[in-house]
């Protein structure tokens, strides 16, 4: 088995905790020594675990592309597609530069079918991650394509959830 051989995940589905597990990735990369870059895509806002990874500055990185308003369909749709396009833009700098063992491109695959980035381009983003970078992209709807293309991919269901009672998100639970 090699040890130094990334592999791409996939973290998917309605359910919470996508973004969560992907940020479990990290915490356990960065307790490794390992540097790792969080991209966000269609996240434009301060949430709790930035302040939280803000602490762990030397080898964690998050940029965020994305408005701070929700990407409504047929609202605003020109920003957000430049948002992703500039997200996207960054993904495949650093996946060709190689500096971070760890590259998580988180809500990607949201983007993608809110049509702010095509299939095509996420695949190309797979192809151009090098043989020891661990590759995270997560969000709602994964396609085949995707999932194909990918070594590990996680699909969160969601069973019950107390937003349908109209709990709103929490700080520190949810955001």
């Amino acid at each position: 088995m090699n040890q130094s051989q990334g592999y791409v995940h996939i973290y998917t589905g309605n359910g919470k905790g996508k973004t969560s597990a992907a940020l479990g990735l990290v915490l356990r990369a960065a307790g490794a020594g390992m540097r790792c870059l969080m991209i966000q895509f269609m996240k434009g806002r301060e949430y709790s675990e930035l302040r939280a990874l803000a602490r762990l500055h030397d080898l964690v990185f998050v940029e965020q592309y994305g408005s701070r308003d929700f990407c409504m369909p047929g609202e605003n749709r020109d920003e957000h597609r430049e948002f992703a396009r500039d997200g996207y833009d960054r993904a495949r700098a650093a996946l060709s530069e190689g500096n971070y063992s760890v590259v998580v491109l988180d809500e990607i695959i949201t983007a993608m079918k809110a049509g702010l980035l095509s299939e095509d381009a996420l695949l190309g983003l797979i192809g151009l991650k090098r043989p020891e970078t661990e590759l995270v992209l997560t969000g709602r709807g994964a396609t085949e394509a995707l999932i194909a293309r990918a070594d590990l991919v996680t699909e969160m269901v969601e069973v019950k959830h107390y937003y349908s009672r109209g709990v709103p998100a929490r700080r520190g639970i949810e955001e």
